[in-house]
């Protein structure tokens, strides 16, 4: 074979590659990427936003990366990233417990699921079963529940990033204004501001994933796992 085929032969092999790794991962690779856009978008107008408010103060304007680390970023980016982790920790949680007729998310009323079997009853030999599962004990307790706990630990850190950031901006902005007023990250914790941009938040996010539950056991997407069957009668709840 001749060194033009041969290379021919590696490059039709990479692009196979590339393409079913682009099909397998899809998904997560288009919404990383519209996340990455758009926290540049928010990132660049909050900029301008930044600078434009320390005109308004006669303070010297900051450079984008000096930007990035300021309180009034952080606060805006964490304060987000806070309510979205509680909604899906928490989400997550409830259907372990709780049922809704007629909704695809839901499990079914009247019977045990795959997602019910208790992984210590799986034979250890079985092909492809993660190795938390063959350890057993301590590690698999942590396993079992290890998508609530990471995230809960994102809302956890985000709530602190969020109070950290936000305590920073308030006590700029008290300084702009002429006072020494400067609570700190827990003091900050503790004012009405604080819970304000949080509840603002928490709310929205609850409303959001407690619509699309009601919506999906009536309104169907042709196509999407999210939705059921387009022909499936409004009482079939969770996953046919």
């Amino acid at each position: 074979m001749s060194q033009w085929n041969r290379e021919s032969k590696k490059r039709g092999k990479a692009v196979k590659i590339m393409k079913r790794f682009l099909r397998e991962n899809g998904l997560s690779i288009a919404l990383f990427t519209m996340f990455a856009f758009t926290l540049i978008g928010m990132s660049l107008a909050g900029w301008k936003t930044y600078n434009g408010d320390q005109k308004d103060h006669q303070q010297a304007e900051v450079s984008y990366v000096s930007y990035l680390t300021t309180g009034a970023f952080v606060e805006s980016v964490f304060e987000n990233w806070e309510s979205e982790f509680l909604q899906m920790s928490t989400y997550v949680l409830l259907t372990v417990f709780l049922f809704q007729k007629g909704a695809h998310d839901s499990k079914k009323l009247d019977q045990k699921e795959d997602v019910d079997e208790d992984p210590r009853q799986t034979p250890p030999d079985r092909k492809g079963v993660p190795w938390p599962v063959r350890r057993g004990g301590l590690i698999l307790l942590l396993y079992e529940n290890s998508l609530v706990l990471a995230l809960f630990g994102l809302f956890v850190a985000s709530f602190f990033l969020h109070a950290a950031g936000g305590a920073r901006d308030y006590c700029q902005n008290q300084a702009q204004h002429g006072s020494s007023e400067c609570p700190g990250t827990l003091g900050y914790m503790a004012t009405a501001r604080f819970w304000f941009e949080s509840f603002q938040n928490w709310q929205s996010e609850f409303l959001s994933i407690g619509v699309l539950l009601v919506f999906s056991i009536y309104l169907r997407q042709r196509g999407s796992p999210e939705s059921k069957p387009v022909a499936a009668p409004h009482s079939q709840t969770g996953e046919a």
